[in-house]
């Protein structure tokens, strides 16, 4: 993975590892900021908690209101703990911070509702504006219902911006707002005053409805923790929390009911949606042996499973850990943002003051009204919202899109960093391969038929368990007479000697018909051979290999399509298998009977070659993959059948096991990447058009207001358009 200032581990643990410069961060604090509404002032609580002594690196995930603190060895839980509440208290009064283990098991998301206080406000604060501008009536009286207008809209922004002064913090959006509005009463456009800060409170009120519902939106892709699991114990059913559940316990799961832990199936048949974790839309039959995931639904019969791991350990919990964190991890994009919105603001003011004070300095006959009225127009648009909000709920909305379609992204920087994809490796068996085991060819000798070899073959290995004999003997098809079999001897790495009904029976490689002395013809056919001979005379041999995933193909013509320049097969299986595979699928490189070490060392050459902007993907499912997992720029594992050390190296996770989910995931990053920079073109395209009109008289504040809240409010509602990945 490539070194980013975010951390990847998702537990309050000790010893954590973060990507920054392989660092160890020795603990780590997760508070949910309850009423956190303002972009701004989280990024600033962000920067304030990263100036802590002792502090590792601080996160700020603004949609899931998640403040996420890393220490370092210096760092004293307890005491950065209160210090982070301080800043966020300094910051943010009404913001209440809670340690997220005593908060329940999510996130702040849910806690929105609509100010009713608020509306109320705005409403009567409208009907006062409209009534002045409709009656005819004198200047004071006027005056009065614009400023009571004026103090129910506007009243609780400008004692944020006195509060926030005296705190050392200016240039906010309040600041803004209450110099703009108030400038405009001091020059007695009492309507355009007013009428500022009306439509900045309703673009306000809409943009946090906007928001929040993003969140309900995405949080609801996740909604599939279970409340309860039916534990057996004896004949009797009880209902508990999955987190009391052992390993080994018997649990019942009725139709409609939610899985709650993985598990294996030991009485029942039914059909199951796994479209929660995979983005299967067809539901899965499973039955007695049949593993089970936490967050399937069963949908029509009853079934009792025997459980393979406690909650914690889950496939479900480390999915919802996944996406509960993975926008805490800011991508290249938000970083720049956020910096250049802690900027932007205090240059625009000094501009804004410039214009107000030094054309009536120096040409003659302008007058201070003019040019301060224009500063003020320049004032109001020169709010940072539509971006600071805008650019995190894309990449949010992205990462819930791609959990949509089963594809679990880790962080919004592994999300942009898909855009540039140079070069993909692929590991092959699991991968690109079932990785089970199938009989592709059966080839007789002269003298024998090829039932007669299959035979044989399914009578020597009758009472093995190893892959190559149960696929012999699922080509076999038939229930093979295990009391004529006389003796059975396996050889270990040659193969099985045995007797039926009198008849020495050998299957095995080339070893084994050398060590017997058996004549046979060596091939070199790609796959695994097994040799059969019977009465001592070569009998012919069969291949046995791994088949190819159904969209295997698809998925490496999609990614040249998609103008990756390179792909790539590592694998330690045999040469001449790999290269056969290689070939049948059209990759450009194959490297085959590698260590797990050389599978690092190859893709750490292959990184060396890829373009000064390119990141390099590799694909891949085993323990063995996971140390390569983690160098790789991007590591992506498959997750229904993938190792768990796999699924954790990895910053991409395919929950459905098929490589075309590595196109989906590409053409999702590319789709949030189009919104994102849409939202920054379109924000600072009309915020400068505005501002150049603005400060040569030509725009009002009315078309500021819609520079700045209209343009935030469109940049939001775009932002959400990420979530929706349909036909991706």
């Amino acid at each position: 993975m490539n070194a980013n200032p975010d951390c990847s581990c998702g537990s309050c643990t000790a010893d954590l590892q973060t990507p920054a410069g392989g660092v160890l961060a020795e603990a780590k604090i997760s508070l949910l900021l309850r009423g956190l509404d303002c972009a701004n002032c989280a990024a600033k609580i962000e920067r304030e908690v990263n100036e802590l002594a002792g502090v590792h690196y601080a996160s700020l995930d603004f949609m899931a209101k998640r403040l996420s603190v890393y220490l370092d060895k210096e760092g004293n839980l307890d005491e950065i703990a209160r210090q982070s509440i301080e800043i966020i208290k300094k910051i943010e009064p009404d913001v209440q911070a809670i340690e997220e283990h005593e908060a329940g098991n999510t996130a702040d998301i849910k806690e929105d509702t609509v100010d009713k206080k608020e509306l109320l406000r705005i409403g009567a604060g409208a009907v006062l504006f409209a009534g002045a501008l409709i009656f005819d009536f004198t200047f004071w009286t006027e005056f009065v219902f614009f400023l009571a207008s004026y103090i129910l809209v506007g009243g609780e922004v400008v004692w944020k911006a006195v509060r926030n002064i005296s705190r050392g913090q200016i240039f906010d959006e309040n600041f803004l707002m209450s110099v703009a509005t108030i400038g405009a009463f001091a020059i007695r456009q009492f309507p355009e005053g007013v009428a500022v800060m009306l439509f900045y409170k309703i673009g306000d009120f809409l943009e946090g409805l906007a928001v929040n519902r993003s969140r309900k939106s995405i949080s609801e892709l996740m909604d599939i923790r279970p409340d309860y699991a039916n534990l057996q114990v004896g004949d009797e059913i009880r209902r508990v929390a999955p987190e009391g559940v052992r390993i080994d316990d018997l649990i019942v799961v009725q139709p409609g009911e939610r899985v709650p832990l993985d598990g294996i199936v030991v009485e029942g048949r039914s059909a199951v949606d796994t479209s929660a974790l995979t983005g299967e839309s067809l539901p899965r039959d499973v039955e007695e042996g049949s593993h089970i995931l936490g967050g399937f639904i069963n949908q029509n019969g009853l079934l009792k499973a025997r459980v393979s791991k406690e909650f914690g350990e889950s496939t479900l919990s480390k999915i919802l850990d996944l996406v509960q964190n993975a926008a805490g991890k800011k991508a290249p994009t938000e970083h720049f943002i956020t910096k250049f919105a802690r900027y932007y603001t205090p240059v625009v003011v000094g501009s804004a003051l410039a214009i107000a004070l030094l054309p009536p300095l120096v040409v003659q006959g302008a007058a201070f009204s003019q040019w301060i009225y224009r500063a003020l127009v320049f004032l109001v648009i020169s709010c940072p919202c539509a971006l600071v909000v805008s650019i995190p709920l894309g990449f949010f909305g992205g990462i819930g899109g791609a959990s949509k379609k089963g594809i679990l992204v880790k962080g919004g920087n592994y999300l942009e960093a898909l855009n540039n994809v140079d070069t993909v490796v692929f590991d092959k068996t699991g991968t690109l391969t079932k990785g089970v085991f199938k009989v592709t060819e059966v080839v007789p000798e002269s003298g024998f038929t090829r039932e007669e070899l299959l035979e044989a073959a399914a009578q020597a290995e009758a009472f093995s368990s190893h892959p190559i004999a149960v696929s012999i003997l699922n080509a076999y098809g038939k229930t093979v007479d295990k009391e004529a079999v006389d003796g059975y001897e396996e050889v270990f790495g040659q193969g099985i000697k045995a007797a039926v009904d009198g008849r020495g029976i050998l299957a095995g490689n080339s070893k084994l018909m050398i060590e017997e002395g058996v004549s046979y013809q060596e091939t070199d056919t790609p796959g695994t051979i097994v040799y059969v001979a019977i009465s001592g005379a070569y009998a012919g041999y069969i291949v046995i290999a791994d088949e190819l995933k159904d969209d295997a193909q698809e998925a490496i013509n999609s990614l040249k399509e998609l103008g990756v320049r390179k792909t790539v097969m590592l694998t330690g299986d045999r040469s001449a298998v790999s290269e056969k595979t290689a070939e049948e699928l059209g990759f450009d490189e194959v490297y085959a009977e590698l260590l797990p070490d050389h599978k690092v060392e190859q893709v750490e050459r292959l990184e060396r070659e890829t373009a000064p902007q390119g990141k390099l993907v590799f694909v891949g499912d085993g323990v063995n993959d996971a140390p390569v997992l983690a160098r790789a720029d991007i590591g992506v594992a498959m997750g229904a059948l993938g190792s768990d050390a796999a699924i954790e190296a990895a910053d991409v996770v395919l929950m459905t096991d098929e490589p075309t989910q590595l196109v989906k995931a590409i053409n999702v990053a590319r789709r949030t990447k189009r919104i994102v920079w849409q939202n920054i073109v379109f924000a600072l395209g009309v915020k400068g058009v505005v501002m150049v009109l603005g400060a040569v008289g030509i725009a009002t504040m009315w078309a500021a207001v819609f520079a700045d809240v209209g343009v935030a409010l469109l940049a939001v509602l775009n932002s959400t358009r990420a979530i929706y990945v349909k036909n991706l």
